[in-house]
């Protein structure tokens, strides 16, 4: 395994400020720490591509990676953490809901819930919300490491048997940073949904997506230390 080329490029704290660009847009959204910004440094083997905070809550825009010139790995706020304002919460959460039945470029949701605990109203308020707007998604099981075998099947178990009628759901998947659980089944499973949605894209068309023009501004970009 060897490291991706991968780079923070810009951040958005509303629908007006979203980056135009041309790749598939893998989303991670999850609860504050569940681990999200430790499961983006791990599937591209990079320590620092999204810092990993104490803090829980310390995301406040949307932000925006691309990977390998193929992919735009974006990385939502946690949502449900209670140090801060209700106010806030809500802000987060309703620019998050936007983006996602909104963004043009969105491939794949990947939802991330703690294996730790059973899922919460707010993971299956998620969970709703991509089967009603019809995004395909993928449930991983974080921080699976944590559990002894029998639970961590359990839990898995618990998962599949709760998405076992949704039509938009591509797979549930244990993952932990630590040992690298999962990492290649979910790389399997963004490529192949990345490579569905610019198929879409194509037969819309007729032409394939140009990146050309977006790549030299994402470099131009990171060369003048916009972050």
């Amino acid at each position: 395994m060897k490291q991706l080329k991968a780079a923070f490029w810009r951040g958005a704290v509303s629908m007006e400020t979203l980056p135009e660009h041309p790749f598939p847009e893998i989303a991670f959204v999850g609860r504050s720490n569940v681990g999200k910004s430790s499961l983006l440094n791990s599937l591209v083997l990079l320590k620092n591509l999204a810092h990993v905070s104490q803090t829980p809550g310390k995301t406040q825009q949307i932000n925006f990676y691309p990977i390998e010139s193929k992919w735009m790995f974006v990385d939502l706020p946690g949502y449900g953490y209670a140090k801060v304002s209700r106010e806030e919460r809500e802000k987060w959460q309703n620019f998050n809901n936007s983006f996602l039945l909104k963004s043009p470029q969105l491939a794949l949701v990947c939802i991330l819930v703690d294996s730790r605990h059973d899922p919460m109203p707010s993971d299956l308020a998620l969970i709703e919300l991509m089967e009603n707007a019809q995004r395909p998604y993928v449930v991983v099981l974080t921080k699976t490491d944590k559990l002894k075998p029998t639970v961590m099947n359990e839990r898995h178990e618990q998962l599949k048997q709760l998405v076992q009628y949704c039509n938009f759901c591509v797979d549930v998947l244990p993952y932990s940073v630590e040992v690298r659980r999962g990492r290649d089944e979910l790389w399997g499973v963004i490529k192949r949904l990345a490579a569905q949605f610019s198929e879409r894209i194509s037969q819309n068309t007729n032409t394939e997506p140009t990146a050309e023009n977006s790549n030299d501004s994402i470099r131009a970009t990171q060369m003048n230390g916009e972050r």
